[in-house]
């Protein structure tokens, strides 16, 4: 089993929420999940207008993700968030805490002006070590 350690180099500012770095030793197994967004079972759009439940069903579905290969939410070592408003900040911050606990692993959240359907609001995708 991949032994995960999360640090900040020193003198490097290390945030309260997610971590600078994420060391990696002993792991065997990797998954690279793909942009995970708030879909229902025939691939459209679910939730629509609803950050919120679209954030939720986001991570739920990085989740199922993990564990279906094999791991779990504490296996992940890097995380990419996109919003379509940058606004929804704070609401998702408050969100993958339910996930993730106080500090996320390695993360990076950006604003884009559009995502694969207009309706989705949120796309997280991630890289867990097993």
């Amino acid at each position: 089993m991949a032994k995960i350690e999360q640090y900040a180099a020193r003198g490097v500012f290390d945030p309260p929420t997610y971590s600078q770095a994420v060391k990696v030793t002993g792991g065997e197994t990797i998954l690279y999940l793909a942009g995970q967004v708030a879909y229902d079972h025939n691939g459209n759009a679910e939730h629509a207008g609803d950050f919120k439940s679209q954030a939720r069903a986001a991570l739920q579905a990085v989740k199922a993700q993990v564990e279906a290969g094999g791991g779990t939410m504490a296996n992940i070592v890097k995380v990419n968030t996109y919003l379509t408003d940058i606004r929804h900040r704070a609401e998702y911050a408050a969100i993958r805490e339910e996930f993730f606990g106080r500090k996320m692993p390695a993360s990076t959240l950006v604003a884009v002006s559009a995502l694969a359907q207009p309706e989705f609001l949120i796309e997280i995708e991630a890289i867990a070590v097993i």
